[in-house]
């Protein structure tokens, strides 16, 4: 997440908050099947995959587009490279600061053309789902920079 963060330019609370929503830190997240009849498992709603619930499409994109042509949807450090360059195209497409872990979800839940034409105002769950990804953010911020002070006090007494 550091390497992610450094090259793309995300921090990596927000990186984290992304993926906690996205497959709650599962390897193999996939969305739930429906159900024939009820009970008989069906197609899936969409491809998305892994640790960063990436739909094939865009798993495409990001890997032509960066060059990484083995990277894996289930690679915790490939999901979290992907996470921050896709917040990069976010910055570039729709504006939105790096820093900015609301609206940076709302892109990358709903797409840049999603964002870009409001989708997500009609969606009061996905906007509450955003909020919960801006509070859970702030939280991994918070923890981080203690951990930081604690390691960094610890090397200055030993």
């Amino acid at each position: 997440m550091k390497k992610a963060e450094k090259h793309w330019g995300m921090p990596i609370n927000i990186q984290l908050a992304i993926m906690k929503q996205e497959s709650g830190f599962v390897a193999n997240a996939k969305p739930p099947r429906n159900k024939i009849l009820g009970v008989i498992p069906g197609k899936r709603k969409s491809s998305a995959y892994g640790y960063a619930q990436v739909k094939n499409a865009t798993w495409d994109w990001y890997k032509k587009d960066t060059g990484r042509s083995g990277a894996d949807r289930n690679d915790f450090g490939d999901a979290a490279d992907f996470i921050s360059w896709y917040g990069k195209q976010s910055r570039k497409i729709s504006g939105i600061s790096l820093w900015d872990p609301y609206n940076q979800y709302l892109a990358y839940h709903e797409g840049h053309g999603g964002f870009n034409r409001g989708t997500y105002k009609r969606k009061k769950w996905l906007v509450n789902v955003a909020a919960q990804v801006d509070q859970n953010a702030r939280n991994y911020g918070e923890q981080i920079n203690k951990c930081e002070r604690r390691f960094k006090r610890r090397f200055l007494f030993f």
